[in-house]
């Protein structure tokens, strides 16, 4: 049985959310998608999700069916921003976050701002490039290459020679809604990988943060993960081995089963 409710939107930090919505019981959580996945394209985590907790999918600006345009801001603040700003909107007074990628860095910006009601923070394999360090793995032409093709219209077949390990029904999802990612917003986000250091955020949050990385992803390496312990000693991480860095879509169970009961929910 679905625990999709409906989608939405709000007017939050000046601009217009759009939200999924699933379960509707017990602790708000909220989740953050990366760099080109509109939050549809995350309602399977979300059905499950939705068994546990109160859960909104939001569609970051420039994505799916949130405000998008080139009047907008998409750098790493105004996006941060967006995720209080939205929980404020819906008056969540307490609430999980959960951010994949650059929703990921997105989250930690904003915990680091201050996010009045967080409660947890787990971030999912996140870039860790920035100022002076490695480049982050995936290279810009993939995601424009891409989209621009899903702007003139493309199948799932045609999505395969850009994401070959996925299946049938992912592949003919993002097809879908790959064209709702507004270029510019995308280049910013990318850009924003180099240009901007998340590891400044990460002595600024007091919320209990769970670090989820990919074991097959080449995002995150052990010295990475030892720096960040440094950073946060109270970190919490977790290895999912036999995934790349799209965890839920290379290993579900694998994903669900990192959490533990870091929410207080065991999710398997």
């Amino acid at each position: 049985m679905s625990t999709f409710i409906a989608g939405g939107n709000v007017s939050a930090n000046g601009i217009r959310q759009h939200y999924l919505r699933y379960g509707g019981k017990g602790p708000a959580l909220l989740l953050i998608p990366g760099i080109t996945s509109p939050a549809i394209t995350w309602g399977f985590v979300a059905e499950r999700l939705g068994q546990h907790f109160d859960t909104y999918v939001l569609d970051v600006r420039g994505r799916g069916l949130s405000s998008s345009g080139p009047e907008l801001d998409y750098g790493s603040e105004a996006c941060a921003a967006d995720i209080p700003a939205f929980a404020q909107a819906l008056g969540l007074g307490s609430y999980h976050l959960i951010g994949h990628s650059m929703g990921a860095r997105f989250a930690l910006r904003a915990a680091a701002r201050g996010a009045p009601g967080l409660q947890r923070l787990v971030l999912i394999d996140p870039p860790v490039s920035g100022p002076g360090r490695r480049e982050y793995p995936s290279k810009l032409p993939w995601y424009v290459d891409s989209i621009r093709q899903a702007q003139t219209g493309m199948s799932g077949d045609d999505m395969r020679a850009f994401c070959p390990t996925w299946s049938d029904e992912q592949l003919a999802l993002r097809a879908e809604w790959l064209h709702t990612c507004h270029e510019p917003a995308i280049v910013r986000a990318f850009n924003d990988f180099h240009d901007v250091d998340m590891h400044q955020d990460l002595a600024n949050v007091t919320q209990p943060t769970l670090l989820m990385v990919a074991g097959r992803g080449g995002v995150i390496q052990p010295e990475d993960i030892a720096e960040i312990r440094e950073l946060k000693p109270d970190i919490q991480v977790a290895r999912v081995e036999n995934a790349g860095h799209m965890i839920p879509w290379d290993d579900l169970p694998g994903f669900f089963a990192a959490f533990g009961t870091f929410l207080d929910h065991p999710l398997v």
